[in-house]
């Protein structure tokens, strides 16, 4: 299966007015927008990033990050992007601020396809080009437009 950005975020999954001031906030403001939306617990989603942080900075650099785990509650990838106004002290690999975030959450038995879902947003999120346009997309309309014009251009 490949998985494409456009299939794990819908127009109602991303976001450009967090105002996280740190990692800790930047998660549990992740959890509570995403939640509603995938019928989650957002304390549920907030323990599960954690978690795996405490195994390694899910900042990749380039002041990019995508915390990631698995959740019972769900059924399929997903994911939440968010566009930050102001960047966060994450713990990057690079020690650079992060202001692009992909939260990917994946059902416990997910296997290879979090793994795919999550090497495909990695792929996307290492093009400078389009991080740039992600930066200055503005907002959320504009960014899914961006993402869904990207992967077909990526796709092909």
């Amino acid at each position: 299966m490949t998985t494409l950005l456009h299939d794990l975020l819908g127009p109602q999954s991303i976001a450009t007015d967090l105002m996280s001031r740190n990692k800790k906030q930047l998660f549990r403001d992740l959890a509570e927008r995403f939640a509603p939306i995938a019928g989650c617990n957002a304390e549920t989603i907030v323990e599960v990033l954690a978690e795996r942080e405490r195994l390694g900075s899910t900042g990749f650099g380039g002041g990019v990050a995508i915390p990631h785990g698995k959740l019972e509650a769900l059924d399929s990838v997903r994911a939440f992007l968010a566009v930050l106004p102001a960047p966060v002290d994450y713990g990057a690999i690079d020690d650079m601020p992060v202001d692009i975030v992909v939260l990917l959450l994946s059902p416990r038995d997910a296997g290879t396809d979090h793994l795919k879902a999550l090497a495909r947003v990695s792929r996307a999120l290492r093009d400078r080009e389009f991080l740039a346009k992600l930066r200055g997309a503005g907002s959320p309309d504009a960014i899914y437009a961006l993402i869904s014009t990207y992967q077909a251009r990526d796709a092909a």
